[in-house]
């Protein structure tokens, strides 16, 4: 597959989607962000001073997707039908994973929208409890399905799993 951000001249500009068909499209990632035990038990009683922090952040995670284009050089500026951010708790393993999905009708996927919406909404909730946890981390940033476009459904392989390199 030839990457498409780079003109003849090997300089890079977006990508020309105006031939492309508008289809209705969605994507879903993930953000996990580890903490200490008693972090989470805070975050889930409602006892960080700041304010409800899953809430704020759910707010920061919507935010920062629609704000993708603004800070992701190749990104094209397109209008979200929707954007939706869950959580699931793990106090076994001291624990948040953020669940963002985007949605839209156009001509590119949201795929850099809805990995951006997650990356921020755990950046929010680090932000609300670094005074508490300053080591807290922010790892597997990671798309996990799109629906629509020329590639149509895909699905992220099990974690437990790779995601094996397609032939060159």
């Amino acid at each position: 597959m030839d990457l498409t951000h780079f003109n003849e001249a090997g300089l890079s500009h977006i990508v020309d989607v105006g031939d492309k068909p508008v289809t209705k499209r969605a994507a879903t990632a993930q953000a996990v962000i580890n903490m200490k035990p008693e972090t989470l038990e805070k975050i889930l009683q409602g006892g960080i001073l700041k304010g409800n922090v899953l809430a704020v952040a759910q707010v920061g995670g919507i935010m920062g997707a629609k704000q993708t284009s603004g800070i992701i050089p190749m990104c094209h500026n397109i209008s979200l039908s929707g954007v939706d951010i869950e959580y699931e708790t793990d106090k076994t393993n001291s624990r948040i994973r953020v669940i963002c999905t985007a949605k839209c009708n156009g001509q590119t996927g949201v795929e850099m929208e809805a990995l951006t919406g997650a990356a921020v909404c755990a950046l929010t909730i680090y932000d609300m409890c670094k005074a508490i946890d300053r080591f807290m981390v922010i790892d597997n940033i990671t798309l996990l399905e799109k629906k629509g476009g020329k590639s149509g459904h895909i699905k992220a392989l099990p974690p437990d799993s790779h995601n094996p390199v397609p032939p060159a």
